[in-house]
């Protein structure tokens, strides 16, 4: 079976559903649950989304931790009680629910990551249960809505393009159900930024810039194995996995389906939409300030000289590196980067494969550390309307 390595080397937890997988299983909703007065609604717009021909599971992870206190606790308690009578009345031919609970869960390891970990791992077992490496893992959060079409539109495109391994799903919070006008600004501002950040990396050349929203995203299964399955992370869980996914190849966008989060405050994670909501509703961070579109325009410079850099020598190097802007100049330096390069084209036979090779080395997390350091020494952070016009009058974004 395709995923025996994995779960014997991966797999910390016994198997918590004991119903016999249908052998017509193909796709797997997978929702992790913690202290969540919304689930029910969650469950209800999962099951008015039109009908698929695919025989669909939903699984609701219920989990706390050792350390969480017992109100949480009891709150988790009667939302699973709740999870299965609304089984009983619900569960369809080919849409069943399986909640499960996963208490106490030990106290380093708690937190989102280790949720949607126990979730994925527990899909991981009932498709390898029938040897199906292309069932799909759709992931989805305790506090979203769906549009109607969100199940059909997953299920047509991971079926009609058999190379897609992985996508990202179009989102837009809900806006509409906040009463406080803050609130909703910050909502706004946020949302307006992750399109901003995104887009002006693809304006910057950047190849593998993604959304990632944990809520949002859908893997086949024997993509998630063979990158290792989720991490443990407390929080940025699904940055870290969504870019590793991007090691095997271009994600999916699926743009005509949609997820609809909470824009609601939260003090469960360190950052992410509910950390910088809560910031801003303390008035300690400023969401109309945002990355200055200059240090974008620096990484375009540095991205369209990467076919120069394939075969160069360390005078070409040079040559190249005074050719670009000061803060890409000292990025590069501060990380010894002439070392990487020549690993780089040791390992890369074409300028294809050089790309590809210098793309997986200055990878996302390189992009993020160039831009908090760009910001400390050389640029002030920008209105994020100002960025945004910028944006578009250069590129048409």
């Amino acid at each position: 079976m395709f995923g025996d390595r994995y779960i014997q080397n991966n797999i910390v937890y016994p198997p918590f559903i004991k119903e016999v997988v249908s052998p017509s299983l193909s796709m797997i909703v997978m929702i992790p649950c913690l202290n969540e007065p919304e689930i029910i609604r969650t469950l209800e717009s999962v099951w008015a989304c039109e009908p698929v021909d695919s025989y669909c599971e939903v699984l609701v992870i219920v989990n706390d931790s050792e350390s969480s206190p017992e109100p949480v606790k009891a709150i988790n308690r009667k939302t699973f009680t709740q999870l299965l009578e609304w089984k009983q009345v619900n569960d369809r031919s080919n849409l069943v629910l399986h909640p499960f609970y996963a208490p106490s869960v030990q106290a380093k390891f708690a937190g989102a990551g280790m949720a949607r970990k126990i979730g994925m791992d527990e899909v991981i077992r009932r498709f390898n249960a029938i040897n199906r490496p292309e069932g799909i893992i759709i992931s989805l959060d305790s506090d979203c809505l769906v549009s109607s079409n969100y199940l059909k539109n997953i299920e047509t495109v991971f079926s009609k393009n058999k190379s897609c391994f992985a996508a990202t799903i179009n989102f837009r919070h809900r806006f509409e159900e906040m009463d406080d006008h803050r609130q909703e600004a910050g909502i706004r501002l946020y949302e307006d930024y992750l399109h901003y950040y995104k887009q002006a990396l693809d304006f910057a050349g950047f190849p593998n810039s993604i959304y990632t929203i944990g809520s949002a995203f859908a893997v086949r299964a024997e993509a998630y194995v063979k990158q290792g399955g989720m991490n443990r992370r407390q929080a940025g869980e699904d940055f870290y996995f969504l870019h590793k996914l991007t090691k095997l190849g271009q994600l999916t966008e699926i743009t005509d389906a949609f997820v609809y989060p909470s824009g609601r405050v939260s003090d469960r994670v360190p950052f992410g939409t509910g950390a910088a909501m809560t910031k801003w509703m303390n008035f300690t961070e400023d969401l109309a300030l945002t990355y200055n579109f200059a240090a974008f325009l620096d990484l375009k410079k540095l991205f369209d000289s990467v076919v120069l850099l394939f075969k160069c020598n360390s005078t070409h190097y040079a040559e190249i590196l005074t050719s670009l802007p000061a803060a890409v100049q000292e990025y590069l330096s501060s990380i010894s980067f002439e070392e990487k390069l020549s690993e780089i084209n040791r390992n890369s036979a074409t300028p294809e494969s050089f790309r590809k090779r210098f793309f997986q080395v200055f990878d996302a997390f390189q992009v993020l550390k160039f831009l908090n350091m760009v910001h400390e020494r050389h640029y002030q952070r920008q209105s994020l309307t100002e960025a945004i016009r910028q944006l578009q009058e250069r590129s048409g974004a």
